[in-house]
């Protein structure tokens, strides 16, 4: 779905821009970065200057390594005067989905591959759900413009295209997967591997041992409650982990993060769409988005979080999609 036609609309909207930010969802993962890293790349080939900043937290320690590595500038939005006058170009994130800040300036564009809870009205407007990551999206825009990038450029995409992708396992486009194998010639693929393959830390080992123990599976799916917290990010990989049990086709994890209750959900039935079924579970006490086989959610008022409640309406659809695909056969 796009506003403007082409990025080629969205350089001549910038081009005579002073200060131009390139805004992540508020707790970026690699996708997140390295679409605005190779953005800012593309925009300095074109004249224009800009900052990636974002409004949360990076937790990833790969994540941190990655930024370190391949020198890149990035810094909370905080650090900067943001004026009402300056541009934001948000990527991998929009606020409809509450998983990006509202900074002060003008949003000027969104570039997603997720899709959007409420659609915005920006001046430019690249959403492809059909992606697997953003990066892709960022990698058809050097395609269009026939601008090479950097090894550093070409890494920080490579591993955004991973992660987002599962290595290619999971919601992978063909587009992603031309992508990838254009990149994979030039990024630096020994040290895009060492970083994704160090992707938790010693100290998160108690959570996976806390998840194994107060998981409750049955019927297929996985359910977890971190009464005590864990990272959103952590939550996704935890998710990811139990996901590979043989027994578990669907995972729904969520945390109490300082009051707020994050949720990761993994699926790997067509029946059991995370995006649709957030939306269900959340109804009236939260929301969430995302796609077929994984999604986010948050509930931002602790009193409205009934476990009980959450876990009586996923049982409910989870039945009920899979009485629905039965009689469809």
């Amino acid at each position: 779905m796009h506003y403007g036609k082409s990025v080629t609309d969205l350089i001549t909207l910038l081009k005579n821009e002073k200060y131009v930010y390139i805004q992540t969802h508020d707790f970026p993962d690699e996708d997140a970065v390295a679409s605005a890293y190779a953005l800012k790349f593309l925009f300095l080939r074109n004249g224009i200057d800009s900052r990636i900043v974002y409004a949360g937290e990076i937790q990833r320690g790969s994540l941190h390594r990655l930024i370190k590595e391949l020198s890149i500038d990035i810094k909370h939005a905080w650090e900067y005067k943001i004026k009402s006058s300056d541009r934001i170009v948000i990527v991998d994130g929009c606020k409809g989905n509450q998983n990006v800040s509202d900074l002060k300036g003008r949003n000027t564009a969104i570039i997603d591959h997720h899709p959007a809870v409420v659609e915005e009205k920006v001046d430019f407007y690249d959403v492809r759900t059909e992606y697997g990551s953003c990066a892709t999206i960022i990698f058809k825009y050097f395609e269009e413009l026939n601008i090479e990038m950097s090894q550093k450029v070409g890494s920080a995409l490579l591993a955004g295209i991973l992660v987002d992708t599962a290595h290619l396992t999971r919601r992978t486009s063909s587009e992603d997967v031309k992508a990838h194998a254009k990149i994979y010639t030039i990024s630096d693929n020994l040290l895009v591997n060492t970083i994704l393959r160090n992707n938790i830390q010693k100290k998160d080992l108690s959570f996976f041992k806390e998840a194994l123990q107060i998981a409750r599976i049955q019927n297929g799916f996985a359910y977890c409650y971190f009464k005590s917290g864990c990272s959103q990010n952590l939550l996704g990989i935890i998710a990811d982990f139990l996901l590979t049990i043989e027994e578990v086709s669907f995972v729904f994890m969520c945390a109490n993060n300082k009051g707020r209750i994050n949720i990761s959900l993994r699926s790997e039935r067509i029946e059991w769409h995370c995006a649709s079924i957030i939306h269900e579970v959340l109804e009236g006490i939260g929301v969430g988005g995302g796609h077929y086989d994984i999604a986010g959610g948050v509930i931002e008022d602790l009193n409205l979080f009934d476990e009980n409640l959450i876990i009586s309406r996923l049982k409910d659809t989870l039945k009920r999609r899979r009485i629905e695909l039965q009689s469809q056969e």
